[in-house]
């Protein structure tokens, strides 16, 4: 593979959908130089979109990266998995059960949801709580909601992230788990394409030829951008810690001779 140039990306990419956790920050701090290289594509006058399987809504993750002191000129718009599965449940018009923390919760609510204790048909798994850290903590739950049939919508597929240099489990693996013990599961974000449409109207409906996906899961950043007919740059500095593609990874996932048009490091 060629190596590819940050510094000149080709013209034919006017959009980029840039991941967050993992591309622009670990959680608890920017990535060096990855302010600087979002200024510069966005002043070449690309058009970026921070497109992120975060359970919360844009607002929220705004919020987070003005904390965090990304400058708001460094991208353009912001969508969430949260969104995706927010607007889904929003068209349910009943209460929801939820698995995640208060503060995912008090974002849920002011998104218009309301989140009920009992009876409820459909779930939202935003992620873990506070009280409970292994997925094995909530084997015993979430076979009860298997059992009566509850739909759980799955608001971060991603299984694992990276904060601040440690693996923490994510709403995806609690999924995985509910479908292997027979429980429906729904999934909103990277790699499914609704996120991917919302995106690309955010950014005024480009050519999807014209589009770079920028990201660092291979199952979700690089796997979407496949199967959402998008060019994709590989990064391996977040979750992956420094590890390549597999030799094997696109013949395992179906992707015929599709590979990323490049791998880096990091984007600063």
């Amino acid at each position: 593979m060629n190596e590819f140039d940050l510094a000149a990306i080709d013209a034919r990419y006017s959009t980029l959908l840039c991941d967050i956790w993992g591309v622009i920050h670990d959680g608890a701090a920017l990535f060096d130089g990855v302010e600087a290289r979002l200024l510069q594509w966005s002043g070449e006058g690309r058009r970026i979109v921070l497109i992120t399987n975060a359970p919360r809504t844009a607002a929220t993750v705004q919020g987070q990266l003005d904390a965090l002191g990304l400058s708001r000129r460094a991208y353009h718009a912001i969508t969430t998995g949260g969104e995706a599965g927010i607007s889904a449940l929003l068209k349910l018009g009943a209460p929801v059960g939820l698995i995640g923390t208060r503060g995912d919760r008090d974002d849920l609510e002011r998104a218009g949801l309301v989140i009920a204790a009992e009876g409820y048909r459909d779930l939202a798994c935003t992620g873990l709580d506070e009280a409970r850290a292994t997925v094995a903590d909530y084997v015993e739950q979430l076979e009860q909601l298997a059992a009566a049939g509850v739909r759980l919508h799955c608001l971060n597929p991603d299984r694992v992230v990276i904060v601040a240099g440690h693996a923490e489990v994510c709403a995806g693996a609690l999924a995985d788990a509910y479908e292997a013990m027979g429980g429906e599961a729904c999934w909103y974000g990277k790699p499914y394409p609704a996120i991917y449409d919302h995106a690309l109207e955010l950014a005024g409906n480009p050519g999807r030829e014209t589009v770079l996906a920028i990201g660092d899961g291979l199952v979700t950043d690089v796997i979407g951008a496949a199967r959402n007919g998008l060019d994709c740059l590989y990064v391996t500095g977040g979750i992956s810690r420094g590890e390549g593609i597999p030799a094997d990874f696109a013949e395992t996932h179906g992707l015929s001779e599709w590979r990323p048009v490049g791998v880096v490091g990091s984007i600063g």
